[in-house]
């Protein structure tokens, strides 16, 4: 089979496109034809040894993806050959074919659009997550999300919209805005590309503040980092909580006495920790994600693809941080 492979810490350009032997489904495993993978920001950290984990190399990249088992190995019974899945790997995906564990795929219709359904655990499940089980949100509450535009982001918009929820969007273009508001957030805000030093971060605070109205949002949920963490988290209400979900901007520097004001909550979001940590918990969330997609309550939306054999272009393009919703390479 044909694959993208890393052999050394860098960039997408770094990448081989290679032939590898077909994987063979161990116990407890199934062989699945890849339909489509969809492009996470953690593919791009992955490769250059910038995430928390680190695979051996060489590793093939590729987080989550869309196909069809083409075999079982023994002890597998959840799942038989023909069946289209969705399913999480870390790493893996971005290749003809891939052996991987029975309980890390779920079954969806047959007739799922694939490209759709490769873009759809990874994102939806960390906003779920986070929103549901860390945040506790309720209906009517206010949500501010920064980064609404992108995958993560615009998948936690859908999701408290969703619940009932006031969404309240912080992106970086008009374009992006109008995009989350398309995907459920009442109102927002545009702010700067860069948002560096107390001036910048106090001006951005207030307009935050006037976005959100009243005496502050219940929830932020923060993918972006960066000189965004500090004036989101001024925003909060008494006893509000912040979502720490990822660093897209770079690791923020936040002063605590922020927290202790307002009796604030800092809540770090890890989903991968979680899935390896309560995995039922996990596939309790994404059945009910199922159910809300088929509900028409969330409408993933894939905005750009490419071909299995230009992935890289495909993570560069995330890199860049221009990209609406969710990018997904398809075989």
């Amino acid at each position: 089979m044909k694959a993208w492979v890393s052999h050394r810490p860098g960039g997408p350009e770094t990448l081989v496109w290679q032939e590898l032997p077909d994987p063979v489904p161990a116990d407890g495993e199934v062989l699945v034809k890849i339909a489509a993978v969809g492009v996470n920001y953690p593919d791009g950290l992955l490769i250059r040894d910038l995430y928390q984990v680190r695979p051996e190399r060489p590793f093939v990249p590729g987080s989550e993806f869309c196909g069809v088992v083409e075999q079982t190995g023994r002890g597998v019974s959840g799942l038989r050959e023909g069946d289209l899945v969705i399913g999480r790997c870390g790493w893996g995906a971005m290749a003809d074919r891939i052996a991987v564990a029975e309980q890390r795929c779920v079954r969806v219709p047959a007739d799922t659009p694939r490209t759709q359904a490769a873009a759809f655990m990874f994102a939806y499940a960390t906003a779920y997550h986070a929103l549901c089980d860390a945040a506790q949100l309720q209906a009517k509450q206010t949500v501010l999300v920064l980064g609404a535009a992108g995958g993560v982001g615009s998948a936690a918009v859908e999701v408290a919209h969703a619940l009932g929820a006031r969404v309240v969007a912080a992106v970086s273009s008009p374009s992006k805005l109008a995009f989350a508001m398309a995907h459920g957030a009442s109102g927002g805000l545009v702010y700067e590309q860069q948002v560096e030093g107390r001036e910048a971060q106090q001006a951005l605070a207030r307009r935050i503040k006037e976005a959100v109205g009243g005496d502050g949002c219940d929830v932020v949920f923060d993918p972006v980092g960066g000189g965004y963490t500090e004036p989101a988290l001024r925003s909060l209400r008494r006893g509000g909580r912040h979502l720490v979900v990822g660093f897209t901007a770079g690791i923020p520097s936040v002063p605590l006495n922020l927290a202790l004001l307002k009796s604030r909550h800092i809540v770090g979001v890890d989903w991968r920790s979680f899935v390896q940590e309560d995995p039922k918990l996990n596939d309790r969330n994404v059945h009910s994600l199922l159910a809300m997609w088929r509900e028409g309550l969330l409408q993933p939306e894939v905005t750009e693809t490419f071909a299995l054999a230009d992935a890289p272009s495909a993570i560069a393009r995330l890199d860049a941080r221009g990209a609406l919703g969710k990018i997904v390479v398809v075989a």
